[in-house]
């Protein structure tokens, strides 16, 4: 195992911050009330993050676009086509209540995190990707887990 660099560690488990912060309001009501006076209701519950979580998983198909850059021939076109995929799954399947688009948030980042392993597998990552995609997809995972059941 390599080990996670410190900027991309830090930077992932930053942008984790809006899940987290999600969760947190849902499991306590003094917290959430705090956060519905002082920052409004888009940024608690499950509000912050189905907005979020649905940014992520555009800014994730830009990701795996760039790893496709480093294919060729048919693996690069595979590359491209699958890239889009987690950006099509949040326009598509975060418009419902804030339930089913929660467990669709859910499918969309662990089907995102069998799209990580593709592209680890054809040696288009860094060597340590996979651990930060698992670590920080168990969280998010887990975040959005607090807000639909």
């Amino acid at each position: 195992m390599t080990a996670i660099p410190r900027a991309p560690l830090i930077l992932g488990l930053a942008g984790l911050i809006p899940f987290v912060w999600g969760a947190l309001t849902v499991l306590n009501p003094a917290l959430s009330t705090w956060g519905l006076q002082y920052i409004g209701p888009r940024f608690i519950g499950p509000y912050v993050q189905l907005f979020y979580g649905s940014v992520i998983l555009s800014f994730m198909s830009g990701v795996l676009w760039g790893f496709a850059t480093k294919a060729r021939g048919s693996q690069a076109a595979t590359g491209y086509a699958l890239s889009v995929i987690p950006a099509l799954w949040a326009f598509l399947m975060t418009g419902g209540g804030p339930t089913s688009a929660g467990l669709n948030l859910i499918f969309g980042f662990v089907g995102l995190l069998m799209l990580d392993f593709a592209f680890f597998r054809w040696g288009l990552t860094p060597p340590w990707w996979m651990q930060l995609r698992v670590l920080l997809t168990a969280i998010v995972v887990a975040c959005l887990a607090v807000t639909v059941i």
